[in-house]
């Protein structure tokens, strides 16, 4: 089980804005922010739920890109609000809300290609009310 995930960006600055709007839908927010005077270089960002962070953004120059991180979200409405968000934002869709009984019948999520390249999901596992 993992306990976190973090991703490198090409600007930290512009990935913390971005996923600033785009978890919020699921609950998640900036939950802390790790310093240059403990860094040594740029600051970390790290997003979570109200209990800890568990996704984690630092700057590289270099972004991994190409990355696939899914976050849960708790209804499919959650899931709606992340996909219109992301594309506010300036993300590229890579599937629109919908169910996917290629993995489960209840499987329902959404995707987007986030500022680095990296593939954005949001999925609810919850049966439709």
């Amino acid at each position: 089980m993992l306990d976190h995930l973090g991703l490198s960006t090409a600007d930290h600055l512009r990935s913390r804005d971005f996923y600033l709007r785009v978890l919020a839908p699921l609950g998640y927010g900036l939950m802390t922010t790790i310093g240059k005077d403990i860094t040594g270089g740029d600051e970390v960002f790290g997003f979570g739920p109200p209990q800890r962070p568990v996704f984690w953004i630092s700057k590289s120059g270099k972004p991994c890109g190409g990355a696939h991180v899914a976050f849960s979200a708790g209804s499919r409405a959650a899931v709606d609000a992340f996909h219109a968000e992301a594309l506010a934002a300036g993300a590229s869709d890579n599937g629109a809300p919908g169910v996917r009984p290629h993995y489960h019948p209840n499987y329902y999520g959404a995707y987007v290609i986030d500022p680095d390249g990296n593939n954005v999901e949001a999925v609810c596992h919850a049966p439709a009310a």
